[in-house]
């Protein structure tokens, strides 16, 4: 038996992918460069948005480790005048100690991703541990691992790193601890809740019954469906570590030597009505990163959240 389609189905060359013709009610071919569909709706604008502004400190941060237009290192004497404007020596002026500012901004954005870097990789680790305890473990260790993650929640970030700094002593590495040790708490309530979910579904209940250890199962059933989850997480906490760092650095209470923006910023406040880009260049730098992060971070839960790919 044959089913007669009105003649021949014409065939885009090359391609062989059909669809329903528009007018003639027959299978006509796509048009020649025509992308699907779902593949146009899964470029995330958020997505690109923040990995380009990201990418571009991260490259002057990488670049500052090599090469500055002037050494601004620590002791380093200035090379021009005292609050300089503008000019085609110093592209962004000078500080008070007649050092180039375009070089401590550049060096600040390596300070930056460092302590982004390193505060979540801290994070991750002491987070998705406990967190993967927490929900693999008897109940009452459950209970009290998540009153002890409820209580360092409730403590304000900022406090609990200048304590931390406080008994540290005022240094880089002692702020990426204190601010790593801070959001471990809330990686770890986030991993506990999307690990006991995953535990409990019946595919991970038929590998345990066929014999997959408590390493296996971890490995090849939880950490892969909670890390998208983790990812966007981290993404945010990156961002916030940023500010943390900032903060305490503005404050006093970060390294008296690492060319953070938030010291520059304190640094420039006195002088903001003579050489106001030593106040506004590292503000903005903060606030471009910042959001590119967060915008990172929403792309990733844009292409990770199937409630979030639907038709646009």
């Amino acid at each position: 038996m044959s089913i007669d389609l009105g003649g021949e189905i014409p065939v885009a060359e090359g391609s062989g992918r059909l669809v329903p013709a528009r007018e003639e009610g027959v299978l006509a071919p796509s048009p020649a460069g025509e992308a699907p569909r779902a593949r146009r709706r899964s470029v995330s604008p958020s997505f690109v948005a923040g990995l380009v502004m990201v990418g571009l400190v991260a490259l002057v941060g990488v670049v500052a480790i090599f090469w500055t237009p002037y050494d601004v290192s620590a002791g380093a004497a200035g090379t021009g005048g005292r609050l300089e404007g503008p000019s085609a020596e110093f592209w962004a002026g000078t500080d008070r100690l007649g050092r180039d500012l375009l070089s401590q901004l550049m060096g600040g954005a390596t300070v930056a991703m460092t302590v982004a870097i390193s505060s979540v990789v801290i994070a991750g680790v002491l987070g998705i541990t406990v967190g993967v305890v927490a929900a693999a473990t008897t109940r009452w260790a459950d209970v009290a691992l998540l009153n002890v993650i409820d209580l360092m929640i409730a403590f304000p970030t900022l406090l609990l790193a200048m304590l931390i700094v406080t008994v540290r002593g005022a240094s880089l590495t002692s702020a990426i601890v204190a601010i790593g040790i801070s959001g471990a708490a809330v990686v770890a309530r986030v991993t506990r809740v999307n690990a006991a979910r995953v535990l409990r579904e019946d595919y991970v209940t038929a590998a345990t019954a066929s014999g997959t250890g408590w390493w296996g199962t971890i490995l090849r059933h939880v950490l892969p469906n909670v890390a998208p989850t983790l990812l966007v997480q981290l993404m945010l906490l990156a961002g916030g570590a940023i500010l943390a760092e900032a903060s305490l650095s503005y404050l006093g209470l970060g390294s008296p030597t690492a060319l953070s923006w938030g010291r520059l910023l304190s640094a420039a406040q006195k002088s903001v009505a003579v050489q106001p880009l030593g106040a506004i260049l590292p503000g903005l730098l903060i606030a471009w990163t910042v959001l590119g992060l967060n915008l990172l971070g929403d792309g990733i839960r844009e292409r990770t959240d199937p409630s979030l790919r639907g038709d646009r």
